[in-house]
């Protein structure tokens, strides 16, 4: 059984490029995105123009130990602890009232450094460590400090 975990950082950018803000609650649209985000309607760099194909990133807060980044830095959408995102690949889990599916790894990119001007690469920072992208199932309110359940098995 996989352990629950917790969001730690909720992190939004209005428009491709522009800076992440942190925000403490938002909400989450299946098969959308999260509302305010870039990749809502379309507008992220990654899915411009192709609504739905890029909802949101998750990121693990340990692999930020040692970095010269900050959560916001990132520009990954929920920062998570407690929880192996790379076992939710293909599975739905619930992260406060939303239910995402794990849709694949997030392959860390040089855009966060040139973005926020740190020098320090982020694709080799977070080499093999830069995330989930998800995809949202059920809609609803996503709030710092909420609980991340993996699915449940029965035995």
């Amino acid at each position: 059984m996989m352990a629950n975990g917790n969001v730690l950082c909720i992190c939004v950018g209005s428009e491709a490029g522009a800076a992440m803000a942190e925000v403490r609650a938002v909400t989450a649209e299946a098969g959308n995105g999260l509302v305010g985000d870039r990749y809502y309607g379309g507008n992220g760099s990654f899915n411009r123009g192709k609504p739905g194909k890029r909802q949101v990133t998750l990121m693990n807060a340990m692999f930020f130990e040692g970095s010269s980044f900050a959560f916001l830095d990132s520009r990954r959408n929920i920062i998570t602890t407690g929880v192996e995102l790379m076992d939710l690949i293909g599975k739905e889990f619930q992260v406060g009232e939303a239910v995402f599916r794990g849709v694949k790894y997030c392959d860390p990119c040089a855009r966060p450094s040139r973005l926020v001007g740190i020098e320090q690469s982020f694709r080799d920072a977070f080499f093999d460590r830069g995330g989930l992208v998800a995809e949202i199932v059920r809609g609803g309110i996503i709030q710092i400090g909420d609980t991340v359940i993996p699915p449940r098995k029965d035995y």
